[in-house]
């Protein structure tokens, strides 16, 4: 998961939107609370403004409020509504019955001239409060001191529902985001599942080239893939017409050889001439292989996959022909539909080295079967002979080892089809029937 560049996009986005969420969310509480104490700033104003006008001082030169405020809730003890008016030259103090016994202790310098806004200071209980003060002069020179105050505690519980209501809002928000950018990723994201479709073919040999429309921003890398591609097959061919220049060079030097080791035996010099004729052997065994080895067209840089029913029955053909194997009888069963990921001619030449082989080992009868399973394609073929020891079976696909001593082979044909088999990824297995041999090959089936 920690590779996908989708989860790596989907996780960047969906934090960067929580983070702006989470900001946004404290950035809204701290606008919202300005806004209520503003609210609230001009309400204690307008209270202010009225208490300034009920308050004179009377003929005794004692200040008084001559009428209730119109708010209610500077009648209730300790309700967090509160005025007070203060004499300025006597110290006397007329306050709301709200305030009960205590008072609203503010330092004059935070209330002389025009209306002062103090948005903190301790309440008669010691809470935060709010409040608005001003600095009142009368005709005749003498100057009181007017404030209302309002507990900090409606803020708080105003600020407390607006986040209760906000919170569910920005969760949805933050929701619909990351959904939105999910999608914007996998539509992003898309052309990127064409290119890997396209590999996947290149893989499974149903193409040679990368053949999709890939974003101006992938189209180089596909370009670069299709260029490795056709670099590949131009390499191979290359090997290909080497290995073939290197057995048509070694061809003439092993006729001479066989030519001088024809004289020798004339003159009677048998040990020698066995010697220069296993060493011929050897050489020759080598170069064989070697071609086999160049001709396989394997992976991504092969044909297309043939149908298996077709080649197996062309191999048979060609055996049938051979002088001793006519006594023997060939049973196919392959569905005519089957398709195997292997170039035809590989098969050709792996089926060639197995049904050989089985005809030669076989007493009367050959049977050649194939079947696709979920993730392979499984070809068998089984002969009703001799079988192979334990033992011996898997010295049987080293190099130039024979399955028997009656010569007609150069003891490569199942390190041929090993070699082939593997190039290809798929596996080969051998096991003793009751009776005979069964060669079972799988290739393995991509996308």
């Amino acid at each position: 998961m920690g590779n996908s560049i989708r989860f790596r996009l989907w996780l960047a986005a969906t934090v960067s939107i929580l983070v702006a969420l989470a900001i946004a969310g404290v950035g809204l509480r701290y606008l919202f609370e300005l806004n209520v104490e503003r609210r609230i700033v001009g309400e204690l104003t307008v209270d202010l403004n009225e208490l300034i006008g009920v308050t004179a001082y009377g003929p005794d030169g004692r200040l008084s409020v001559r009428a209730p405020l119109t708010d209610p809730r500077f009648s209730i003890p300790l309700s967090g509504h509160y005025w007070q008016v203060e004499d300025v030259a006597s110290g006397n103090l007329v306050r709301s019955r709200s305030l009960w016994d205590a008072t609203l202790a503010l330092d004059a310098r935070e209330t002389g001239g025009e209306l002062k806004e103090i948005k903190e200071f301790k309440g008669p209980e010691g809470e935060l409060a709010i409040a608005v003060a001003r600095m009142v002069i009368d005709a005749g020179g003498r100057s009181f001191r007017a404030v209302v105050a309002e507990s900090h505690r409606s803020v708080e519980v105003a600020v407390s529902e607006y986040v209760r209501d906000l919170a569910p809002a920005l969760i949805v928000l933050a929701l619909a985001l990351m959904a939105t950018f999910f999608i914007q990723i996998t539509v992003g994201l898309a052309p990127l599942e064409s290119l890997r479709v396209a590999v996947r073919n290149v893989v499974a040999q149903r193409s040679s080239r990368l053949e999709v429309a890939a974003p101006r921003e992938v189209q180089p890398l596909a370009d670069e893939i299709n260029r490795l591609l056709e670099a590949q097959d131009k390499a191979l061919v290359r090997a290909r017409s080497r290995a073939t220049d290197l057995a048509h060079g070694l061809k003439t030097p092993l006729q001479v050889l066989s030519a001088d080791i024809r004289v020798l035996r004339k003159k009677g010099e048998t040990e020698l001439a066995d010697e220069i004729e296993k060493s011929a052997s050897t050489i020759r065994r080598h170069v064989e292989r070697e071609l086999a080895r160049a001709r396989l067209v394997p992976g991504v840089f092969g044909k297309a996959p043939c149908r298996v029913a077709e080649t197996v029955a062309g191999v048979v053909g060609v055996v049938r022909r051979t002088p001793g194997d006519a006594r023997l009888s060939f049973e196919i069963d392959i569905a005519e539909d089957l398709v195997a990921p292997v170039d035809e001619g590989d098969l050709s030449e792996i089926l060639g080295n197995l049904v050989e082989n089985a005809t030669r080992f076989a007493r009367a009868s050959v049977r050649i079967t194939a079947s696709a399973t979920a993730g392979a394609v499984v070809i068998a073929v089984a002969d009703d002979g001799p079988g192979i020891p334990d033992a011996d079976r898997q010295s049987v696909l080293s190099r130039g080892v024979q399955l028997d001593s009656r010569g007609g082979s150069s003891g490569l044909g199942l390190a041929i089809v090993s070699d082939i088999v593997e190039a290809y990824g798929g596996s080969l297995a051998m096991s003793n029937a009751d009776p005979g041999l069964i060669v079972t090959i799988s290739f393995p089936r991509h996308g």
